[in-house]
């Protein structure tokens, strides 16, 4: 699945929709349906498209620092976006970001693992061993195979893979890099890249190549389950929560919209649908409540203290509270930002929800604020 950035409503590129109903025989429907599903498969993919290409305004406004974003987007021009949904990209990305880094240094294990579902052109992985050379991750990206063969190309590009090598001491030509021959999957001891359709991860008799059930693992979701069934979602939850032994620590985190149901949200939703993206887990996990619940019920319920547990907070209380004084005021001064209430609107629209399991009591992972805190 493509890791989407959801479009701000002001800058919606109004799509065009079929409204034919078609009365054809089983065989007929059937067939209308395989292309309707197919149809909306590519327009998640596409989307991965708006995600790129909003990390790479955010980066060149200044919000966020991404020596690899512009080589994702190399051959393609990209507008700058509006202030606000500069400020909407960093803050998701620095929330997930903080969220990675809660994970790392949360357990005593020398080595961990991430997975990266619907990853995309995403270029975590790289920043990460950017900011931390010697650290000891294995990193999974699940996706589509159009975008896996798309990310492949461009990460073993010249340009890509020199600055790779120069700014992260990754080598993507090393001997150990390995590409399968339809250029769809790459292995490699640390970075991993796997071509597979999540809505059958849960149905395959075959495990990830490379993952490693021992290790501790974050699992990572950016707008990526939304655009599955609610069935299908909840499978891949549960799906991964029990791949892993329960001596092995756990960790997930979503980054979803919700609240769709007052007048902004159903905005929202209306024009995300003009242009055939439909979010399909929304309605099942609406608000706050509903995504903390969501992880409870795939094993991260909080019954044995802060051994596990599960939160939620939307990205305005992000802004708020996760933020410090002096970002805010370096945030404030690189764009001057006219739709202040829009904004406030927008990141209510939006959340990040968490949930961990299997550490000790020592860990950070209640060391996040949250609206529980006091004070």
């Amino acid at each position: 699945m493509s890791a989407s950035t959801i479009p701000n409503l002001n800058t919606l590129r109004r799509g065009q929709r079929g409204r034919g109903r078609g009365r054809g025989n089983a065989a007929s429907n059937s067939g209308d349906r395989h292309t309707r599903e197919k149809v909306q498969d590519e327009i998640i993919q596409h989307t991965d498209h708006d995600a790129a290409a909003s990390r790479l305004s955010a980066v060149e406004a200044g919000y966020l620092e991404d020596p690899f974003a512009r080589l994702m987007n190399a051959d393609e021009p990209v507008s700058r976006r509006l202030p606000l949904m500069n400020r909407g990209t960093y803050l998701r990305t620095a929330s997930i970001d903080r969220i990675v880094d809660t994970f790392l240094s949360s357990t005593g294990h020398a080595r961990k693992q991430i997975v990266s579902l619907g990853a995309g052109s995403d270029t975590r992985y790289f920043r990460l061993k950017h900011k931390h050379p010697n650290f000891g991750v294995v990193y999974h990206e699940i996706d589509f195979h159009t975008n896996t063969r798309r990310k492949i190309d461009r990460l073993r590009g010249v340009a890509f893979a020199d600055r790779a090598k120069m700014v992260a001491g990754v080598d993507m030509h090393a001997s150990d890099v390995r590409i399968s021959e339809d250029g769809t999957a790459l292995t490699s001891p640390e970075y991993n890249i796997h071509p597979q359709d999540l809505r059958q991860l849960p149905h395959v008799d075959a495990d990830i190549t490379g993952l490693d059930k021992e290790l501790p693992t974050l699992i990572i979701s950016e707008c990526c389950l939304i655009y599955l069934s609610p069935e299908d979602a909840d499978a891949v939850l549960q799906y991964f929560s029990q791949l892993f032994p329960a001596t092995t620590p756990v960790a997930v985190v979503l980054y979803e919209p919700i609240r769709p149901h007052d007048s902004f949200g159903r905005t929202m939703v209306s024009n995300l649908m003009s242009r055939g993206i439909q979010l399909q887990t929304l309605e099942k996990y609406c608000g706050l409540p509903e995504q903390k619940e969501r992880l409870k019920a795939h094993g991260f319920s909080g019954d044995d203290g802060v051994r596990s547990g599960a939160e939620a907070v939307d990205i305005e209380f992000i802004w708020r509270r996760w933020t410090a004084p002096e970002e805010k005021e370096r945030i404030d001064g690189l764009e001057w930002m006219d739709e202040v209430e829009e904004f406030v609107l927008l990141s209510k629209h939006y959340c990040i929800s968490w949930g961990w399991r299997g550490y000790e009591e020592n860990s950070r992972w209640k060391e996040l604020p949250t609206p529980n805190d006091q004070g």
